[in-house]
C-alpha cells in the first residue's frame, strides 16, 4: 500500500499523484500526449471537447479538426508520438503500453526505419519508462490482407502484444482466428477491444475465441454476473478508460461507471487514458475523478494502480 497515493487523492493533490509510479496500458500512440503540448508546439489555441461525443465517428471528425489540422505530415504525426512519451514521463507513467497500427509503419517507411525512430523518441522522452509496443490492427480490416503483412511485422520481434481496435460491429472477431495463433506463436500477450459497445457475451466470445490475455475496455461484462464470475476465475484482466467511456455514453458518469460492479465481482481492473488528446484526462486525473465521485475509496484505486504495475509480457 502507497501511503503517499492514498494522501494525495485524499488531499485532492494532484501535483502529489504525479509524482507516483503509475500504468496505462490502454493508449493509442498518436493521441496519448497532452493538448497543452500540442498547443506549445504548433502555438495554437485547443479547447477540449465539451459534449460527449455521439459515436466513434464523431470522436474522430474531432479529433481530425483539433489535433491533426494542427500536427500535419510526418512531423506532425511524429510530435503526437513525442507527445505520448513526453507524458508518460510527465505523469510517471512506469509501465507503458501504446498501441500502433500497420499504417504508421509504412508511413515511416516499414518496420527498420519505424522501430528506429520509435525506440529513439522513447529514450529521449521517456527514459524512465518501461515501454511495451503494441501492434493495433482495426475491426474493419481485411484478415487476408493482414496475413499479408503481420508475419514480417512480427519477425522484428518488437511488438509485445496485438490488439483489435476501432468498430466492434464490423465483422465477427473470430474472423482474427488466424491472426491471433500467429501472434501468439510469436509470443505476443493477445488483447482485443470488445464489450465496450457491445454485451456481455461478446466480451466472452473475444476471449474465447482468440485465447486472449486482456481486454481493452470490457464493461459491457459489468451486465453478466455469469461473465464477470468467468472473467474473475479465469484473471482476465479489463484495461478500463473511464473519461472515454462517459465521453462515449457508454457509463452514465464517473459516479455510476461499470468499474464499480466489475472490481466488487472480482475482475481484475487497470486504469488507463485511451486517446488523452481527445478526452484530455491523464492517468493521474483518471484516478482522481473515480476518488472524488465516490465510486472507489483511496485503498482501492491504490490497489488498482498496483494492478497495472505489475503488468508483465509472456518470456519469448
Amino acid at each position: 500500500m502507497n501511503r503517499s497515493f492514498i494522501e494525495a487523492l485524499r488531499h485532492n493533490a494532484l501535483d502529489e499523484l504525479q509524482r507516483i509510479p503509475k500504468s496505462d496500458l490502454h493508449s493509442h500512440a498518436g493521441r496519448g500526449g497532452s493538448i497543452a503540448y500540442i498547443e506549445a508546439w504548433s502555438g495554437a489555441q485547443i479547447d477540449p471537447p465539451n459534449r460527449p461525443f455521439d459515436s466513434l465517428r464523431d470522436m474522430q471528425a474531432w479529433f481530425e479538426s483539433n489535433i491533426k489540422i494542427h500536427c500535419r505530415g510526418i512531423q506532425g504525426y511524429l510530435k503526437r508520438i513525442e507527445a505520448s512519451f513526453a507524458q508518460a514521463q510527465t505523469d510517471r507513467i512506469k509501465v507503458l503500453a501504446l498501441g500502433f497500427g500497420l499504417d504508421e509503419i509504412a508511413a515511416l517507411g516499414g518496420m527498420g526505419t519505424f522501430t528506429g525512430i520509435m525506440d529513439d523518441l522513447q529514450s529521449r522522452f521517456a527514459p524512465d519508462t518501461l515501454f511495451f509496443p503494441e501492434l493495433s490492427l482495426g475491426r474493419e480490416s481485411r484478415v487476408e490482407d493482414l496475413l499479408t503483412q503481420i508475419e514480417e511485422v512480427l519477425a522484428y520481434r518488437w511488438f509485445t502484444s496485438i490488439d483489435i481496435c476501432n468498430d466492434e460491429l464490423a465483422q465477427p472477431i473470430r474472423h482474427f482466428k488466424p491472426v491471433y495463433r500467429l501472434a501468439k506463436a510469436a509470443g505476443l500477450k493477445l488483447k482485443a477491444h470488445v464489450g465496450e459497445f457491445g454485451t456481455p457475451d461478446d466480451v466472452r466470445e473475444a476471449v474465447e475465441e482468440l485465447e486472449l490475455d486482456e481486454v481493452h475496455h470490457g464493461i459491457a461484462a459489468a451486465r453478466s454476473v455469469s461473465v464477470m464470475n468467468w472473467l474473475a476465475d479465469h484473471r482476465i484482466r479489463l484495461n478500463v478508460c473511464p473519461t472515454s467511456n462517459v465521453m462515449l455514453g457508454v457509463a452514465d458518469s464517473y459516479a455510476r461507471h461499470p468499474l464499480r460492479k466489475l472490481y466488487d465481482n472480482g475482475v481484475p481492473v487497470t486504469i488507463n487514458t485511451d486517446d488523452l488528446l481527445i478526452f484530455n484526462q491523464s492517468v493521474s486525473q483518471e484516478f482522481l475523478n473515480l476518488y472524488r465521485s465516490g465510486l472507489m475509496t483511496a485503498e482501492e484505486l491504490d490497489g488498482i494502480r498496483e494492478t497495472g504495475l505489475n503488468y508483465a509480457v509472456p518470456p519469448k
